[in-house]
C-alpha cells in the first residue's frame, strides 16, 4: 500500500508531502491545476521514463519518493532477495532523482538501483490505469495469470511448472544421450582397440614411479657390484691372507729366541688377520646383495617403455592411464548398452511429458470453467457502467503441441462493444472511456482473488459520463478501495463523494523577487471543505445553496454497489 509521496522541484511543485491510507482516495481540481504532474512524479518514482523538462525551473534537479507498506508474503520481497537487496522490514522506499539534462538516479531503500529495477518493482506495487496503460490489464501476457488468481489456481500452476521442468529435463537428457550414443558408435572401433591395449598392459596407479625407482636402483647396483667384485678378486687372488699367515708362522718360530721383541708384532698381525678375514666376508656379502638378475632389469625396462609409449599415444601422463582404462571400459559398456539406455531415456521423456500433459489438461479444464464464471461476473458489472450493449468474453486457445511452464492455454480478455460486432482484444476494441470502464469492471471482479495487493490508480476514468454512470463508477472504485487501496483523479462529484479521503489540487501564484511564480498545491479536505469542493464540481465557480445541498446529499448516500 502506498503510504507517502514526497515531491521536490517537479514542474510546478516545489515541495509536496502526501500521506495515504487504505480505502478510496479522490483527487479533484480544475483542469490544468496540475493533477497530471502528480502522476508524472509518481511515475518517475516507479521507474517510468523521464525528461529534464520535469525539473522545476531554477532547480538543479527534481526528486520523487514513494513509500510503501508491503506485507511479508508479497512477491516483491522474493524479487528483491533474488536481486541481492538486503532489505528486512515491511517498508519499501522508491526514489528517483532527475537532473536538468534528463539523466536520473534510482534508489530502493536508499540502495542504488537501476531504473529498470525500479520499474519492475514499481509494477508489483502500483497499477495505473490511464496514461500508463503498459501497467494495466491491457497486457495480454498477464491475462492468464489474472485468470489463475481469480480461480485460485496458483498452487496448481506451481505444480505444473515443476512437471514442465521435469519434462524439459528429461527431453534434454534424451537429446544429450542420443548425441553421446551416436558419437560413441562412431568411435566404437577406436574404443575397442584402446580397451584391448589398456587391458593387456593393465596400468596401475603410481606404477611409473615405482618401476623407475626399481630400475634406477638396479642400474646403480650393477655399477657398484663391478667395483666390489674387483675388490674381492684383489683380496683373494693376491693371497694377502696367506702371506700374513706365513709371516705369523715364521715369527712364531723365532719369538722364543727374541726375548719378547716380536710379541707386539705378532699381536698386530693377529689383529690384522682377523680384520682381513672380516673385510673379505663383508665384501663377499655386499657382492651377493648387489647381484642383479639381468632378465628382471630387462623386464622392468620393457614395462616402463611400454607404459610411456602408450601414454604418448594418448597424449597424457603415465599416471592418467589407469583412469583412462576405467573410462574406456565405461565408454565401451555404454556403446554396447546404447540401445537399452536410449530406450530408457525415451521412456522417461514420454512419462514426464504424459504427467505434464495430464496436469495441463486438468488445469485447462479448470481455466475454462473459471473463464465462464469470470465472464458472467464481468457482464453483471457492465450495465451500471453504461456498457449494457457490450459483451466480455475470456477466450482460451488450447495448444498441446506447444505447452509451456504455464500450461497449454493462451488466455485473452476480449470484448464486443456493440451487438453484432466481433470480439476483439480489450485494448484494441474499446474506446478510451469504454476501456477504462471495462477495466474497472474486470478489476472489481478480480481484486478479491489477487495474491499480491497493489495500489490501483485510475486517471479520469469518468471521462464522458455523468449521473448514474458516474455514481456506479464511484461505487465500484469504493469496492476496490475497501479491498486494499485505490486512488482516482476525477472530475465527477459522484465519484469523489465515494472516497474516504479527498484532496484538492490547485495552482497558486506568489511573488518571489518581484516575479509571479506559479506552484501546484495539494490539500487534504475536511468535511466542510469537501462539501464546498463537491458543490464547485456540481455548479462551477458560482456555488449555490442548491449545489451545497446536493453535495451534502452525495456525501450522505452510501448505496450498495
Amino acid at each position: 500500500m502506498l503510504r507517502r509521496l514526497s515531491v521536490r522541484d517537479i514542474v510546478l511543485i516545489d515541495t509536496l508531502d502526501l500521506e495515504f491510507e487504505p480505502g478510496l482516495g479522490a483527487m479533484t481540481g480544475e483542469t490544468g491545476a496540475g493533477k497530471s504532474i502528480l502522476l508524472d512524479a509518481l511515475g518517475a518514482a516507479l521507474g517510468s521514463r523521464v525528461a529534464g523538462a520535469l525539473v522545476r525551473a531554477g532547480a538543479a534537479n527534481g526528486t520523487a519518493t514513494a513509500e510503501f507498506d508491503v506485507t511479508s508474503g508479497h512477491t516483491a520481497w522474493d524479487w528483491l532477495r533474488e536481486q541481492g537487496y538486503d532489505i528486512e522490514d515491511e517498508t519499501l522506499i522508491l526514489r528517483r532523482v532527475i537532473g536538468k539534462e534528463g539523466r536520473s538516479r534510482a534508489f530502493i531503500n536508499d540502495q542504488p538501483a537501476s531504473v529498470s529495477a525500479l520499474r519492475t518493482l514499481g509494477s508489483m506495487l502500483v497499477e495505473i490505469h490511464g496514461q500508463f496503460d503498459d501497467r494495466s490489464l491491457t497486457n495480454p501476457a498477464a491475462h492468464g495469470f489474472l485468470l489463475d488468481a481469480y480461480a485460485g489456481l496458483d498452487g496448481d500452476v506451481t505444480k505444473l511448472r515443476k512437471l514442465h521442468a521435469a519434462w524439459r529435463s528429461a527431453e534434454k537428457a534424451l537429446v544429450a544421450g542420443r548425441t553421446e550414443i551416436e558419437d560413441a558408435r562412431n568411435d566404437a572401433e577406436y574404443v575397442r582397440h584402446s580397451v584391448e591395449e589398456l587391458e593387456k598392459l593393465a596400468p596401475e596407479n603410481d606404477e611409473e614411479a615405482r618401476l623407475d625407482a626399481e630400475r634406477r636402483s638396479m642400474q646403480r647396483a650393477v655399477s657398484i657390484a663391478e667395483d666390489v667384485a674387483n675388490a674381492a678378486q684383489a683380496l683373494g687372488s693376491k693371497g694377502a691372507e696367506g702371506r700374513l699367515a706365513e709371516a705369523v708362522r715364521w715369527l712364531d718360530t723365532a719369538a722364543p729366541k727374541a726375548d719378547g721383541r716380536l710379541d707386539a708384532a705378532l699381536a698386530a698381525l693377529d689383529r690384522t688377520m682377523s680384520e682381513m678375514s672380516e673385510a673379505i666376508g663383508e665384501v663377499d656379502s655386499a657382492l651377493e646383495a648387489l647381484s642383479v638378475d639381468p632378465n628382471v632389469l630387462e623386464q622392468i625396462e620393457e614395462r616402463l617403455f611400454a607404459l610411456r609409449g602408450l601414454a604418448r599415444k594418448h597424449r597424457m601422463s603415465v599416471t592418467d592411464l589407469a583412469t583412462l582404462r576405467t573410462k574406456m571400459n565405461e565408454r565401451l559398456s555404454f556403446i554396447e548398452a546404447g540401445e537399452e539406455r536410449l530406450a530408457e531415456l525415451e521412456q522417461s521423456a514420454r512419462d514426464a511429458h504424459s504427467a505434464y500433459l495430464k496436469k495441463a489438461r486438468a488445469l485447462s479444464a479448470a481455466r475454462h470453467k473459471a473463464g465462464g464464471a469470470l465472464d458472467k461476473a464481468v457482464m453483471k458489472e457492465l450495465p451500471p457502467l453504461k456498457l449494457e450493449r457490450a459483451k466480455f468474453r475470456t477466450e482460451i486457445t488450447v495448444d498441446e503441441n506447444n505447452g509451456t511452464s504455464d500450461g497449454i492455454d493462451r488466455v485473452s480478455f476480449t470484448v464486443a462493444t456493440n451487438p453484432g460486432s466481433p470480439f476483439g482484444a480489450i485494448d484494441k476494441t474499446a474506446s478510451g472511456g469504454e476501456l477504462s470502464r471495462f477495466l474497472l469492471a474486470l478489476k472489481v471482479c478480480l481484486v478479491n482473488n489477487a495474491n499480491d495487493k497493489t495500489t490501483i490508480i485510475f486517471d479520469e476514468i469518468d471521462r464522458g459520463v455523468g449521473g448514474a454512470t458516474a455514481a456506479a463508477i464511484g461505487m465500484r472504485l469504493r469496492r476496490l478501495g475497501d479491498a486494499g487501496q485505490a486512488l482516482v483523479i476525477t472530475h465527477a462529484p459522484q465519484v469523489a463523494a465515494e472516497a474516504s479521503r479527498h484532496w484538492r489540487i490547485k495552482k497558486a501564484v506568489t511573488k518571489q523577487e518581484g516575479q509571479d511564480i506559479t506552484t501546484t498545491r495539494v490539500a487534504v479536505l475536511s468535511e466542510k471543505e469537501r462539501v464546498a469542493e463537491l458543490a464547485r464540481m456540481l455548479a462551477g465557480e458560482t456555488i449555490t445553496k442548491e449545489a451545497r445541498d446536493a453535495a451534502r446529499s452525495l456525501l450522505k448516500k452510501v448505496p450498495a454497489a
